[in-house]
Parts: structure tokens; C-alpha cells; sequence
């Protein structure tokens, strides 16, 4: 029987605080997904991912960050990487499709997607993570921050890992629309208020120069584009001559307002659908 007051309020909140979460069973499956509220690690049977090679138009990214994903997964040294640049050309689908190429050839390779508001909790999630036998690419997909966000201050716990430094088997790839993380303009804004302007955002923006690697994604132009929809058909058996897709992929993204390559697989699924051809990422 305890009699102490204290003790008594110290065996309530033991018995109130959550039990230390357990590690699932990394063996499961090559691909989790980090949930909050309760913290739980759900495996994913089948990751959406198209093969490496219908990417167009990212080879030098494509190159970086295959070489890069192939060293961590032997135990060598390997960067954090950031995939910023324009929309729907293919950052998240380049990583998906990278960790399937380089899962064929090192199968303790694992990849765990975190999302950006779920950050303050990386730190749980390291620690579930360090002392597994297995190598992680963190992937955090469209990464941004805007004004009065601090989760940014979370993110170094990945990038720096404070005092007890990034797990070794553990890497970190996100994807961002922004270079520096930040709008354009809450940057000027802030430099242009503060007291000593060069040290105003120093912090936020010099997040992004923690990423060992960048890789810029940019507009694809009209043969890119087109090659893009082609590598789809041939790839899904959908039959079509080149005068009519030209034709119609170039309405198609007309009508959008934008050429990328989700436009370009959009057209695709449209596509597909009118043949009665049946697709799966």
C-alpha cells in the first residue's frame, strides 16, 4: 500500500502514460507509413509506384539519387537529399520508383513516409528505427513551410539529429515546390522588418543547405512530354498511332494549362480508359 501522496500521484500517471511503442515486424513489408494518435508504424502491401524507367526527362536526378540510394543500402555513406522544382514532373514518383529498383537488389531496404504535419513526433520515430536491422529512407512528400511554422524545427532532428546524432540507417528524401522550404515572400518580408536582415531567416532558409544532395525538377518541354505518353502505351500494350496521340495529348494539356508529367498521365489514364485497357501503379 502506498502511502505518500507523491508516491501515490507518481504510480497514477505511470499507470495513465502510454506503454513504449513496440517495433512491428520490419519483415512484413518493404514499405510503412508513420501514423500518430496512437503512434503506429502500418506496413503497405503494395507502394503506387511506376517502373524506374517511364521516367522522362529527370536522368540526371534519376543517376544522383540511384547511386546515392545504392551506397546507403550497402551500410556506405549517402546524403539527405531534396527534390524541389516544378509540379507534377515526377519528384515523388522518382523516389517511390528508386527505392523499388534498389529494394530488388538490397531487401533490407526499407522506406517510411512521414507526413509534413507529423514532424514534432520524428523523434518517436527514430527511436523506433536506430536499433532496427534494417536500412530507411525517410520520405516526407511535399515538404514547405509558411509563416508562424515550427515544424521546421523538428526536421533537424533528421538532418543534424542533436546530440545523439541521425541514425546511421537512416536517410532522409523530401520533396518540396521550393528551394529554400519557404515562400519567396515571407523571406523578404522578414528581412525586411528584422533588426540584422542577414540573420533574420538565416535559420529557415539554411534549412535546405542541410541536404547534402539538391535535385531541381524543372518544366519538361513538348517532346519530353509526348515521350513521356508514348513510354506509357508502349508500356501498357495501348495502341495508338502518333498523329492522333500528338494530336490529342497536345489538347489534353492545353485544356489544363500545363504540360508535366502528371498532365502527361493523366492524358494516359484517359487514354487507357477509352480502349478498355486496364492499368495499375
Amino acid at each position: 500500500m502506498i502511502d505518500d501522496p507523491m508516491d501515490r500521484i507518481a504510480a497514477a500517471l505511470e499507470r495513465m502514460a502510454p506503454a513504449p511503442l513496440a517495433a512491428p515486424d520490419f519483415s512484413s513489408a518493404s514499405a510503412f507509413v508513420w501514423h500518430v494518435g496512437p503512434d503506429r508504424l502500418e506496413p503497405v502491401v503494395q507502394v503506387s509506384r511506376i517502373d524506374i524507367g517511364l521516367l522522362v526527362g529527370v536522368d540526371r536526378s534519376r543517376d544522383t539519387l540511384l547511386d546515392n540510394t545504392r551506397r546507403f543500402a550497402r551500410g556506405l555513406p549517402a546524403n539527405n537529399a531534396l527534390l524541389w522544382g516544378a509540379r507534377g514532373m515526377g519528384k515523388s514518383s522518382l523516389v517511390k520508383a528508386i527505392h523499388g529498383t534498389v529494394y530488388a537488389e538490397h531487401k533490407d531496404l526499407r522506406i517510411v513516409e512521414l507526413q509534413r504535419e507529423d514532424l514534432p513526433s520524428v523523434g518517436r520515430l527514430l527511436s523506433l528505427l536506430r536499433d532496427a536491422p534494417y536500412r530507411f529512407v525517410l520520405f516526407c512528400d511535399d515538404l514547405s513551410f509558411g509563416h508562424d511554422d515550427a515544424h521546421y524545427k523538428s526536421l533537424k532532428a533528421v538532418l543534424d539529429g542533436g546530440i545523439e546524432g541521425r541514425p546511421d540507417n537512416v536517410v532522409l528524401y523530401a520533396t518540396s515546390n521550393r528551394r529554400h522550404l519557404m515562400p519567396r515572400d515571407m523571406i523578404e518580408n522578414e528581412r525586411g522588418s528584422a533588426i540584422n536582415p542577414s540573420e533574420a531567416v538565416e535559420e529557415k532558409v539554411s534549412l535546405s543547405d542541410r541536404f547534402g544532395l539538391w535535385l531541381g525538377f524543372h518544366s519538361c518541354d513538348q517532346e519530353q512530354y509526348l515521350a513521356m505518353i508514348r513510354g506509357y502505351c508502349d508500356a501498357w500494350g495501348v495502341n495508338i498511332d502518333d498523329a492522333t496521340l500528338h494530336a490529342e495529348a497536345i489538347e489534353w494539356q492545353a485544356t489544363r494549362g500545363a504540360r508535366s508529367g502528371r498532365v502527361a498521365w493523366q492524358y494516359f489514364t484517359d487514354l487507357a480508359g477509352r480502349q478498355g485497357v486496364k492499368i495499375s501503379s
